[in-house]
């Protein structure tokens, strides 16, 4: 075969055909279709699992229906602050301490009367710390549940709602 047949020979076949986009642009657009649907059936309250739906806080829609604010029968009990020294191999010397008690208003007279008990916990606790229980990276997290606990047995599981650190500083 001669060169000007070859062409001739390669000129017959069809071109070779690129395959089609249509069915990744059909998947893309169903992808986002169905992450929307999922979103706004979640978000609405159409699933249990979304932030719409009052499910997630019964006690506070039953509060809610009876005419009740649930954040009127809260009660904040500031405790004094503490100092904890720490031990001799920590950079730092002393922890300065405050918190606050979030309480149900019926419970505060009763809490209010454990109040020596708490800061005896909490003295306890903090005095028992080593430094580099403190120092750690996410260390406030696991303090402030551990100082919860503990009041907590101390007061009655219902009586004490959380504990709110408002200065915790090392110097």
């Amino acid at each position: 075969m001669t060169d000007a047949t070859a062409d001739a020979a390669g000129a017959d076949e069809p071109p070779k055909k690129k395959p089609s986009k249509l069915p990744l642009i059909a998947g893309l657009v169903l992808a986002i279709l169905g992450g929307g649907g999922g979103f706004y059936a979640a978000w609405s309250g159409l699933l249990p699992i979304g932030g719409g739906s009052d499910s997630a806080h019964p006690e506070e829609a039953e509060h809610a229906a009876e005419g009740h604010d649930p954040a009127a029968t809260v009660a904040f009990l500031e405790l004094p602050q503490l100092i904890a020294s720490l031990g001799p191999g920590s950079a730092m010397q002393h922890l300065r301490f405050r918190a606050s008690l979030e309480v149900d208003q019926a419970h505060l007279p009763e809490v209010t009367l454990l109040q020596p008990r708490i800061l005896d916990v909490l003295n306890t606790y903090l005095r028992a710390l080593e430094p580099q229980d403190v120092e750690a990276q996410g260390a406030l997290i696991q303090l402030r549940s551990q100082m919860l606990r503990r009041i907590q047995l101390v007061t009655g599981e219902d009586r004490v709602r959380d504990l709110l650190v408002t200065e915790f500083v090392l110097n």
